[in-house]
């Protein structure tokens, strides 16, 4: 299980450098703590990495039950699809919010096809 593993480090690890880009996006556009409106670029770096940990809830459990029943190798290349679609969809999201449809959903189908896949496991083996 090191794939799923190394797949979910690199989403966390992503997710924090989102998270340092809303921290350093703070001192550049002069958005005191604990304000989340201000400079337009800062909101859309703020909701990328609001938005990112909202992915993560449904992406971590999912990508490890679908690895429990099918394949850790094929459920990290899924993983991957998430991850580098994450800054797609960050990049496409602070330039131009409604360019941000390519990244948003390969990393939405990616998570959808691991949920599924994992009930249709779970239901499987239960059966």
């Amino acid at each position: 299980m090191e794939l799923p593993a190394i797949v979910t480090l690199i989403a966390l690890l992503e997710y924090n450098v989102f998270g340092f880009r809303v921290g350093s996006g703070r001192a550049a556009h002069n958005v005191e703590a604990p304000y989340t409106n201000g400079n337009e670029e800062w909101q859309r770096l703020n909701r990328v990495h609001q938005n990112t940990l909202e992915q993560l809830i449904v992406f971590i459990p999912a990508l490890w039950i679908f690895c429990q029943y099918w394949s850790p190798t094929v459920g990290a290349g899924i993983g991957a699809i998430f991850i580098i679609a994450r800054p797609i969809y960050a990049a496409a999201y602070v330039k131009s919010p409604p360019s941000r449809t390519i990244g948003f959903a390969s990393g939405y189908l990616a998570t959808v096809v691991l949920v599924l896949g994992g009930l249709a496991g779970a239901i499987m083996n239960l059966l």
